[in-house]
């Protein structure tokens, strides 16, 4: 295991913290006027999905958590469980809760695989692909009139999911999104 300065601990590593794993949030190192520098991180426990805001200062070392990944295929969600399988062995089946894999699996359709994160041979959290492509099922039609600047209305896509475009997407369109925003980033096919 790597050991981290408390400057080198920035955001999406991931480090045992009270011997168990995190991953970063969010990092930002500063100074407060003659004191010494800290780094306030924000981080998310990847076993039970909570959030803490821990602050390292200068003389602190941090283990580096070891983490791989793996493959997993996601298959449905029921009553806060969210079932997952190996691609190449649809038997081996786990659940994760909603805490972990609830806010990235709005952007995920059902069948597809995705990076796992394992700790100790273990499944447990998920990464999401940086942008995915989904097809909008809901929208209101945009009004004559208001698309004065950055006009923006709310649609929903196949997942579910609720997204803010702009008033030229309609009901059918498939746009691609950026899952760790929640914003649209372009049109990929008019309906």
């Amino acid at each position: 295991m790597a050991i981290l300065a408390y400057n080198e601990v920035t955001q999406r590593k991931f480090i045992d913290y009270e011997g168990e794993p995190f991953e970063v949030l969010t990092s930002w190192v500063f100074r407060k006027q003659q004191r010494k520098p800290v780094n306030q991180t924000k981080l998310r426990s990847l076993i039970n999905g909570r959030v803490l805001e821990i602050t390292f200062h200068q003389n602190d070392k941090i283990e580096e958590a070891e983490v791989g990944t793996a493959q997993v295929k996601y298959l449905f969600s029921n009553k806060g469980e969210h079932w997952f399988c190996d691609p190449e062995d649809p038997k081996n089946r786990y659940t994760l809760s909603d805490d972990i894999a609830g806010e990235i699996l709005k952007w995920t359709k059902t069948n597809t695989v995705l990076d796992g994160i394992t700790y100790d041979e273990k499944v447990i959290g998920i990464r999401p692909p940086i942008k995915v492509v989904l097809k909008v099922t809901e929208c209101a039609p945009a009004v004559r009139g208001d698309t004065s600047g950055n006009a923006l209305k709310t649609v929903v896509v196949e997942t579910g999911a609720k997204v803010n475009v702009p008033m030229f997407i309609n009901e059918g369109d498939i746009i691609e999104i950026n899952t760790e925003t929640g914003e649209y980033t372009n049109r990929v096919e008019k309906a």
